[in-house]
């Protein structure tokens, strides 16, 4: 019986230390695994995003409501995060139009350093994942922001500057819509104006107003382009 027993705690330690050591869903599947499942038909329009998308749809449900647009979006991820997830939150959907919003958290490192150069990759690989599958995607400017509370002293303005730049030229290039926050968003020195956020990089309620008179525009643009 002590052998039975010894063996028994080596069995319940072994699976114990497994579990412990067993790798994170890095790129949170689980997230939206269940409500995907769920879906009873498919949604219009899918926002792909990080925190400022999430919040956004906590603070203004009846926006998402009312123009059939929903999220799957998770704070604090990178582009790199998104494009792993963008098949299961995205293409298995079989929206009509994606709408891909990220790069603050890639300029934060929330997963290291990553250069401006293959931010944009991530980026354009899901706008092409989307079209190979018949979605057409639409591209957002990263908000302006001075500094990441989180992470502070790495000074984005510029670098966020530059990336939207390179965002920009690539749609217009592929010809894809892009979605402009930045320009209407940002101060002087390019963090954001202060009545628009909160913290410096997550928007407000008058924030998240002035994105919802730029985003639907596009949004129907894309949706009426056959």
């Amino acid at each position: 019986m002590l052998k039975n027993l010894i063996i028994t705690l080596a069995a319940a330690l072994t699976a114990a230390t497994a579990a412990a050591q067993a790798p994170a869903d890095w790129a949170n599947f689980g997230r939206f695994e269940k409500e995907n499942a769920a879906l009873a038909e498919h949604p219009k329009v899918v926002l792909m995003g990080n925190s400022i998308t999430e919040g956004w749809i906590a603070k203004r449900p009846d926006f998402f409501a009312e123009n059939g647009y929903a999220s799957r979006a998770i704070s604090g991820q990178t582009t790199s995060q998104m494009l792993v997830r963008f098949r299961a939150d995205v293409v298995e959907l079989h929206p009509q139009v994606a709408v891909i919003c990220g790069g603050t958290n890639d300029l934060a490192q929330n997963t290291g350093y990553i250069s401006l150069e293959h931010i944009l990759d991530n980026i354009q690989s899901m706008a092409e994942l989307a079209r190979a599958n018949g979605i057409r995607p639409v591209l957002c400017s990263v908000l302006p922001a001075g500094d990441f509370p989180w992470r502070p002293g790495l000074e984005p303005a510029q670098k966020i500057v530059r990336l939207n730049a390179m965002i920009r030229a690539y749609a217009e290039r592929e010809g894809i819509p892009y979605v402009d926050y930045h320009t209407p968003m940002a101060a002087a020195d390019g963090s954001m104006i202060a009545e628009y956020t909160y913290d410096g990089v997550h928007p407000t309620e008058a924030g998240y107003r002035v994105m919802e008179r730029i985003l639907p525009p596009v949004v129907e643009r894309a949706l009426s382009d056959k």
